[in-house]
């Protein structure tokens, strides 16, 4: 983060508040996640939230203005809606990841980074009436690699990628998903990316920046 004002405000938080911060928030998710998916698993997981533990979990702006406040938070603990093979894998890596960012930043501030995607997310869900922690969960994908670009993980357990690899793949299908998506999915997705926004904007103006003058300095040449 090279957002000097922003580290500022971060350190004089942290300062005040860093004692209500929540040690090993990514495990305490990570956990939620997987014991959702075994209970759903008596039931019968499925992606239309029809029956089952998740049909009481997922954000639904009416069942929340009808009293139903917990669905303010209790999607964050809904798991990827794939196989059960991929669910271990991508529970893994967010414990993985998050642990990570946490030990970089430190609690607090890892605390602060998921917790102003949380709020992007909510507002976007009462303003439009769907919300999802899809792109929350892949706003910890891209921290952590722009942070920690040449990290290697072990794709599906056996396939080393980089990172920054994934990272690019991630971006084409984010800018996809904004051009030919509507506004309700537009919206959400760029409420939910609210933290990488917040906490790495220099960042990646300058890397673009960086990036352009390259490319410049090429064509000339």
């Amino acid at each position: 983060m090279q957002n000097t004002k922003f580290m500022k405000f971060l350190n004089q938080m942290e300062r005040k508040y860093g004692k209500f911060a929540i040690p090993n928030l990514m495990t305490i998710i990570v956990f939620g996640m997987g014991l959702v998916f075994l209970l759903d698993s008596f039931t019968g997981f499925n992606p239309d939230y029809e029956y089952g533990l998740t049909s009481l979990l997922y954000f639904d702006r009416d069942a929340v203005l009808h009293g139903q406040i917990w669905r303010i938070l209790t999607f964050l603990f809904l798991p990827p809606d794939s196989s059960p093979f991929f669910i271990v894998f991508a529970l893994y890596l967010y414990w993985i990841i998050g642990s990570a960012l946490e030990q970089q930043w430190g609690s607090f501030r890892f605390n602060i980074y998921y917790l102003c995607g949380v709020l992007g997310t909510i507002i976007s869900g009462l303003i439009t009436g769907y919300a999802t922690n899809t792109f929350l969960n892949l706003s910890l994908y891209l921290a952590f690699a722009i942070l920690f670009p040449d990290f290697e993980i072990l794709l599906l357990f056996f396939i080393p990628v980089k990172m920054k690899y994934l990272a690019m793949l991630e971006g084409i299908l984010i800018a996809g998903s904004l051009i030919f998506s509507d506004w309700t999915d537009r919206f959400c997705i760029l409420f939910s990316l609210m933290n990488v926004i917040l906490f790495f904007w220099k960042d990646l103006y300058d890397r673009i920046r960086y990036w352009n003058r390259r490319r410049q300095w090429r064509n000339k040449k």
